[in-house]
């Protein structure tokens, strides 16, 4: 089910809500984009597409971390014949990323591709583009156009001087006008540069030119941290005025982390709930426990649980009880080598700090048994 169907403690609340901006929908498989959609969170392998097997291993990967469509290179005729034994045995539809040559694009669509992402300043003329268009329609296959501060097309570098907004939106502009020409409308669009004001600013322009739906991006981010902190910056506030339909934090690490982190800048704007959300403190003398350590095991204990709900972990009682009341489960140090339990934001139990993270992996999986109970007999009514 829908991770946003699942409400609990500290979902949103009618001063948090954001108001997304209005684009058409599309669908990429069987995951809607757009509309009124949750924004989807992709992923890009980076194993070589023509190992088949380790492309499918890490596709499927993305997949259990929450991805909801992978994107997948497509750099030669080896890549699109791979896609055929690829697209069968994973559970996520799968993105064909083509560049320069615009048959890797027609042998995609006819591999099994749920979606087409082409790149305008490096696909080739319009004639080429047309054709790339009649293989996706007759293959039922939906396209991104997918703008680049880096690639863009020589007459606009002429004409603006440097890579620039004015210039990428003019570049996806002109390539949305060829494919509405063709009469094809099952199109995305994204603008993205590694520079956050560039590409900030490129989406917002985008955002008032098109209701297509905008896939986000920050291009070449950088590593897991820095990577991150970019994204949620330039993505963060894209996503806070209501831009975005689906997105990707681009990153040189595992594409599992890109999925977390996609993930985790939803749930701090409240945009997508999936998996337990840890409140806690940043440990001080105070702490009555080893909160770092405890955070840490905890993350990785966790994991399994896809239960949209909260759990506190605060080291003492200055801020511990409040941060509990707007929690499903709580644990604040009090000292003594104990603390206490809250559950549902009301004080529970005592327990002690030795036995502690078992008992609190206990309290969450009983808490998301209990959610997606009442969530089933919702369903059923």
């Amino acid at each position: 089910m829908p991770e946003s169907s699942l409400m609990s403690l500290n979902n949103i609340r009618p001063w948090r809500t954001i108001e997304r901006r209005k684009s058409r929908q599309i669908m990429v498989g069987s995951v809607p984009v757009g509309g009124d959609a949750p924004i989807s969170v992709q992923t890009m392998t980076n194993t070589l597409t023509t190992d088949v097997k380790a492309t499918i291993t890490q596709i499927q990967a993305a997949a259990d971390a929450g991805a909801d469509i992978v994107r997948v290179s497509v750099p030669d005729e080896a890549s699109s014949k791979a896609l055929r034994e690829i697209v069968p045995e994973v559970s996520v539809p799968i993105v064909a990323d083509i560049h320069f040559h615009y048959k890797r694009g027609i042998e995609a669509a006819e591999a099994g591709a749920a979606c087409l992402r082409i790149n305008p300043g490096n696909i080739g003329d319009e004639k080429r583009v047309k054709e790339v268009i009649k293989a996706a329609r007759d293959h039922n296959c939906s396209i991104r156009i997918g703008v680049n501060a880096g690639s863009l097309e020589k007459h606009l570098l002429d004409k603006y001087g440097e890579p620039c907004p004015d210039a990428m939106v003019e570049s996806g502009l002109d390539h949305i006008k060829i494919l509405q020409d063709n009469d094809f409308h099952e199109f995305k669009i994204s603008c993205k540069a590694s520079d956050v004001f560039m590409a900030a600013a490129a989406y917002q322009q985008l955002a008032d030119a098109t209701d297509a739906p905008i896939h986000l991006g920050i291009t070449e981010a950088g590593g897991l941290i820095s990577g991150t902190v970019k994204s949620a910056i330039g993505m963060g506030n894209l996503l806070w005025m209501g831009i975005g339909d689906t997105i990707r934090v681009s990153l040189s690490a595992d594409p599992v982390e890109e999925v977390k982190m996609g993930f985790e800048i939803l749930k701090s704007l409240g945009l997508r709930h999936r998996g337990v959300n840890i409140i806690s403190c940043p440990s001080c003398a105070r702490q009555g426990f080893d909160v770092i350590k405890t955070v840490e095991i905890l993350e990785k204990r966790l994991e399994h649980i896809k239960t949209p709900m909260s759990l506190s972990i605060i080291g003492c009682v200055v801020n511990g009880p409040g941060e509990a009341l707007m929690t499903d489960v709580g644990f604040t140090g009090g000292g003594n080598g104990s603390g206490m339990i809250y559950l549902a934001g009301k004080q529970s139990h005592k327990q002690t700090n030795a036995e502690m993270i078992d008992h609190i992996v206990d309290q969450v999986e009983k808490k998301a048994e209990e959610l997606e109970a009442a969530q089933s007999v919702k369903a059923a009514e």
